[in-house]
């Protein structure tokens, strides 16, 4: 059922973020249940694993409709999120960046890095799935070594807010060129922070990670002009998260 369930997830996802599925629209169980050839109960599993993401809101008498954010609002909670992870980042290099920590990282650094060079060389889309999966563990990774569980908490709070978990990518139906630009700029970024964290500089990691998530705000303003514009026109502020 594992599998149904995220296949679910996958695709009732990708309908609320390309706009098909709408800011405070409803989804009805009995609609879906059969447009995705599922049964009631996988169904209900995606729907709460949804609202979860901070995708969907549980209504006060039954079922579920889509959240609604601005674009002001989710910019605003990725600079809430720099500052976190710029406060995790120093504590990581202040305290010592372990082996573990340190080899997670750099692994991350390199499929990074082997994943825009792919796109590079075959003049090609970037793999956005990898890049997510990458992504997310990276920032994930830093939370984690940094200890502190109260920032870990406020930051699984706040990143409840859609495309502003580090794991939600988008770089699909649009301008191809501009959004793999971004990529690479977040690319350098993960790159400064693990030679920042590897020479104790608490202060420097800090800054970085906070811009990083300041770039992160300021591209989606950019993008939401650019021909993936399209994709903002409803509330539910679908825009990619570096």
């Amino acid at each position: 059922m594992a599998s149904q369930i995220d296949r679910v997830v996958s695709e009732l996802r990708t309908k609320i973020l390309s706009g098909r599925l709408r800011a405070g629209e409803r989804v009805l169980e009995v609609q879906f249940s059969n447009e995705l050839g599922v049964s009631r109960t996988p169904l209900r599993l995606a729907l709460g694993e949804l609202e979860k993401q901070g995708l969907l809101e549980r209504l006060p008498t039954r079922g579920y409709r889509v959240r609604s954010f601005t674009l002001d609002e989710v910019t605003a909670a990725l600079e809430v999120r720099g500052t976190l992870e710029g406060m995790a980042a120093r504590l990581v290099a202040e305290a010592g960046v372990s082996q573990t920590t340190l080899h997670t990282l750099q692994g991350c650094v390199r499929l990074g890095r082997s994943l825009i060079e792919r796109a590079r060389h075959q003049n090609a889309p970037l793999d956005a799935s990898q890049w997510a999966e990458m992504n997310a563990r990276f920032h994930g990774a830093l939370v984690e070594a940094s200890g502190n569980l109260a920032l870990a908490s406020a930051l699984e709070h706040l990143c409840k807010i859609p495309m502003v978990r580090p794991g939600e990518l988008w770089v699909g139906g649009g301008d191809e060129t501009l959004a793999l630009g971004f990529v690479e700029r977040a690319q350098f970024d993960h790159e400064d922070v693990v030679h920042a964290l590897e020479g104790h500089q608490g202060a420097r990691a800090e800054y970085l990670m906070r811009e990083h998530a300041r770039r992160s705000a300021e591209n989606k303003r950019i993008l939401a002009a650019s021909p993936v514009g399209p994709m903002l026109a409803t509330v539910a502020a679908a825009v990619p998260s570096l």
